[in-house]
């Protein structure tokens, strides 16, 4: 990464860029702020309380789940990246696409299909009746929920480790195979040496990833920090105990995001560019064994939560069922997320312009405090606001201009990533050669920065589109009355066992996911996708 950075010391930024950087960075620690505020009001005695009762158990829960899903997810999204950028898998394009497909199916609807599928009277016990097995055991707890979150988030590790991969030079790689050594001794006394920093970026990715889900691990009825506010907050009248245990997991989600873009930098660092892709490597007899891994891969992430889907909305069309008007929440849930990948990208460019192409302590320190905003679970946002909006704006509460700041508190991270990422790869000749030819630095960046980045601004849109659609607890907590989305209507039907109703918004929902994810999986670009 570090070839690729531009030479920042030689041009200042525009002056204009500063004030809509540092207004995108205080507005994003509003929530954080306020979240602390309101736990400390009635000063230190709930905190003692908390941290004693409830605090460190729910800390043990959460961290023993997050380390079994990235587990997990190193298991399988290892294999899976080597075996779709350096051998000759048939079709290796599309099986790229597919296992990144899965970052399109929101933990809670994957996590209602498990519980129906694999559930002790699910379809699977059903089809094993005839041969006597009347009860499979219970999928609810640590492994249903570990299951459920691994098929979901280890597209997040897969997509590091592909982008390491396509990065990484195959000198050695290259030399090993000429001297005779196979395949499989390469890759452990070779490959795997050099992505162990990309294996550890993408285990605290999705470390964080866990840390901030709700709608999994309450569907399969795992007791986390996410799960124990949305409960604390529902029913109990002094939300106190909510605001405090929610404190604490920013807390525990800040470290960890400190440490993963540490090893994210380290990480770059020792990526060296490619000269020339590497020859695939012949899998020979292990072709077969590796397309029934893939296989069996997208099956679990894809075909389980699709086809029980399907299942539920083909019974409910045999018989009848009352099927919800999902037209207004599906105009409701596209157009919230264009306007707030659009609002996203605009607000995210002049800090990602700052920091990509100027440099400096000043454009270093405010990217990194709203990297830090990537911490706040959805939950814990959307709580803040609700507090903030009762108390200092209630013009602004439950309209849909509080879930618009909700989303751009949540997701100004992946938008500054993805522009970022796209930014360092433009070469910075043409910017030098427009200031070396007596032209103003804004000028300079409204003809040239801003429509070099324009690919890469798509791409963030996409990815922030993806985020925001999917988005569940804070379209839950903010959405006005009567606003109904996509994620409301299955979520508020599954809860009420209404599994045929919840079938058709979520197959819906899933499918505009999809929509930019295979675009962007389809044009190769990990770069983009990972951040």
């Amino acid at each position: 990464m570090a070839a690729l950075l531009p030479r920042r010391s030689a041009r200042r930024a525009p002056l204009a860029l500063w004030p809509p950087g540092l207004a995108v960075v205080l507005a994003t620690l509003i929530p954080a702020w306020y979240l602390f505020r309101r736990s400390t009001e009635r000063g230190w005695d709930p905190w003692r309380d908390v941290l004693a009762d409830a605090a460190w158990p729910l800390l043990a829960r959460s961290l023993q789940l997050s380390l079994v899903v990235a587990v997990a997810c190193v298991l399988v999204a290892l294999p899976t990246a080597w075996l779709t950028t350096r051998t000759d898998l048939p079709a290796r394009r599309a099986w790229s696409v597919l296992m990144a497909a899965p970052l399109a199916i929101p933990s809670y609807v994957m996590g209602m299909t498990v519980v129906e599928f694999l559930g002790p009277k699910g379809i699977l016990q059903g089809w094993l009746e005839p041969l006597g097995v009347d009860r499979l055991p219970e999928i609810y707890g640590l492994w249903g929920a570990a299951f459920t979150l691994t098929a979901t988030s280890f597209p997040y590790v897969y997509l590091v480790l592909r982008g390491a991969l396509a990065a990484s030079s195959s000198a050695e790689e290259e030399a090993s195979r000429s001297l005779g050594v196979a395949p499989w001794p390469t890759f452990f006394r070779i490959v795997l040496p050099g992505l162990v920093p990309a294996i550890a970026a993408g285990l605290l990715l999705v470390v964080l990833y866990v840390l901030s889900d709700f709608g999994g691990v309450s569907t399969l009825n795992y007791n986390t920090f996410t799960r124990d506010i949305f409960i604390e907050y529902q029913s109990s009248f002094d939300r106190t105990r909510a605001a405090i245990l929610a404190c604490v997991l920013v807390a525990v989600a800040a470290v960890i995001l400190v440490g993963e873009m540490a090893v994210r930098h380290r990480a770059g660092a020792r990526t060296s560019r490619r000269a020339a892709p590497p020859r695939p490597v012949p899998l020979g007899r292990w072709r077969w064994p590796s397309l029934a891994f893939l296989g069996l891969v997208a099956l679990l992430s894809l075909g389980l939560p699709l086809g029980v889907l399907g299942y539920w909305l083909l019974r409910g069309l045999q018989v009848g069922a009352n099927f919800p008007d999902i037209g207004e929440a599906a105009r409701h849930s596209l157009g919230m997320a264009v306007f707030a990948a659009a609002i996203t990208i605009a607000l995210a460019l002049p800090l990602a312009i700052l920091a990509a192409r100027y440099g400096g302590r000043g454009a270093a320190a405010l990217e990194q405090t709203a990297y830090l905003t990537h911490a706040l679970p959805g939950l814990v946002v959307a709580l803040a606001l609700v507090f903030f909006g009762i108390r200092y704006a209630h013009s602004l509460y439950q309209t849909v201009w509080m879930l618009l700041f909700a989303y751009l508190v949540l997701f100004v991270p992946n938008a500054l990533s993805a522009l970022r990422a796209s930014l360092l790869r433009l070469p910075p000749r043409l910017e030098e050669a427009g200031s070396s030819l007596g032209r103003a630095p804004m000028r300079v960046l409204v003809t040239v920065t801003i429509p070099l980045a324009r690919p890469g601004m798509g791409a963030a849109a996409a990815l922030v589109f993806l985020t925001v659609i999917k988005e569940l607890p804070a379209t839950l907590l903010l959405s006005p009355p009567g606003f109904e989305t996509l994620p409301g209507l299955v979520w508020g039907r599954t809860s009420d066992a209404l599994y045929a109703g919840a079938a058709l918004p979520a197959l819906v929902l899933v499918g505009l996911a999809l929509i930019p994810l295979v675009v962007l999986a389809w044009r190769g670009d990990p770069a983009t996708l990972e951040s």
